[in-house]
């Protein structure tokens, strides 16, 4: 606002009135407080039509002030341009993210953060923007799997506002976001994850029809629960068969080897000794196949250097492209006829099967490179089940021995 010439309430010392180029009165405040900090500073707000508004106005402020809102105060006219840049530039410093993490998060903010809702001021963020600016068209342009991504790495965005204390509330409620589940020819809802009796059926035909990297590599994803990228990015120095375990350290996938996806994922586990001893197998071969291409393993007191990767082309002997993986699933689904999965099912399907053995979730969660929270967030259906199923044979129990309490008339 250009220098004009203050006319003080007497009403309010803090509300002012003026004039402006078309000799129109309108109101304004100036508020003076302490930030967090204890540093003196000044919220102003001008272009109100009547003092009653601009008292109004005042007054949230000077409440929000007494609530410790001051951040909230300053940040009145940050865009969403503005502050998912600090977002990302700040959580880029502190390494918090794999590097395909960061890969996938700026994609999100140069395609579809800023192009859509980077004129938004923040803290003027509501559903209805969100949901007709954002989300429905991304709709028109994306598969549901890309949109609920994007969703996802934005409710992270508004999370750290929430936290900064820059916004007061989280805007994104009753946002509707396409579907984003399979359905059979019935209609009913496809799951991304096997029964045991499945899984045993997938892991024959894999035996049996595919060659030893292929067979190897799913049965020790089926068995560990592990990321498709943690299996690729596994080195000879990561299997420890003294122990029985595995060590994730790293991932790898079409842009390279990287970071694991988050700290939890960092993480050694006890495996099965039947995988062991599949990896054994596989690991002479390896050796054989190598050679073959004038490489070779290092001796067994000297694995912990080997950085050999584990899964090989059997075709060239050069570790096995990630994005390949899709194809093998096919081929057992078709020959099989068993549902649709993806490879990630297989994790699904691993996770899946401890929940219904009633194994703890932390554990769990551990073993997964995940955090309890996600467990729940991801595998609440199978919770819930798991619950309903624990009352149903409580009260079996009960009538098995003939007890009669129960509600009374």
């Amino acid at each position: 606002m250009d220098k004009v010439k203050l006319y003080k309430s007497t009403k309010e010392p803090e509300i002012y009135h003026y004039f402006n180029a078309n000799k129109e009165k309108l109101w304004m405040y100036r508020h003076k407080y302490y930030d967090a900090t204890g540093k003196r500073k000044e919220k102003k707000k001008s272009g109100f039509k009547t003092e009653k508004a601009a008292l109004k106005a005042l007054l949230e402020v000077k409440a929000a002030t007494l609530r410790g809102e001051t951040k909230h105060i300053e940040n009145e006219n940050l865009t969403i341009n503005n502050y998912v840049d600090l977002w990302f530039e700040k959580n880029c410093k502190k390494k918090k993210w794999s590097d395909n993490s960061v890969l996938i998060r700026e994609k999100a903010i140069r395609l579809h953060f800023k192009p859509l809702l980077g004129r938004y001021k923040l803290q003027s963020l509501d559903d209805v923007i969100y949901q007709e600016n954002f989300i429905d068209v991304l709709a028109k342009q994306y598969k549901p799997s890309t949109v609920h991504q994007a969703h996802n790495v934005f409710k992270t965005i508004i999370n750290a506002a929430i936290k900064e204390r820059i916004l007061l509330h989280n805007p994104l409620v009753d946002i509707v976001l396409p579907a984003n589940s399979k359905r059979d020819e019935t209609g009913k809802k496809q799951e991304n994850y096997l029964t045991p009796v499945e899984l045993v059926t997938f892991l024959n035909d894999a035996k049996k029809n595919e060659n030893i990297t292929n067979y190897t590599f799913l049965l020790t994803i089926a068995y560990t629960g592990m990321r498709c990228g943690e299996a690729c990015g596994l080195q000879w120095k990561n299997i420890n068969f003294k122990e029985n375990t595995i060590t994730i350290e790293r991932s790898r996938d079409y842009g390279g080897t990287h970071t694991p996806k988050t700290l939890n994922s960092y993480r050694t586990i006890l495996v099965e000794e039947a995988v062991m001893k599949q990896l054994e197998t596989y690991k002479k071969w390896c050796k054989q196949k190598l050679l073959s291409y004038g490489l070779k393993l290092m001796d067994e007191d000297e694995y912990e250097n080997d950085d050999t990767f584990v899964f090989i082309s059997h075709l060239s002997g050069e570790p096995i492209a990630p994005n390949n993986t899709a194809k093998i699933m096919y081929k057992i689904i078709q020959r099989t006829r068993l549902p649709k999965i993806t490879l990630h099912g297989l994790r699904h399907t691993h996770c899946t099967i401890l929940l219904n053995r009633g194994l703890n979730v932390k554990v769990i969660a551990e073993r997964l490179g995940n955090t309890p929270k996600m467990i729940y967030e991801i595998y609440g259906h199978v919770l819930k089940e798991m619950e309903e199923a624990s009352v149903a044979a409580f009260s079996q129990s009960l009538n098995e021995i003939g007890a009669k309490s129960g509600a009374s008339s």
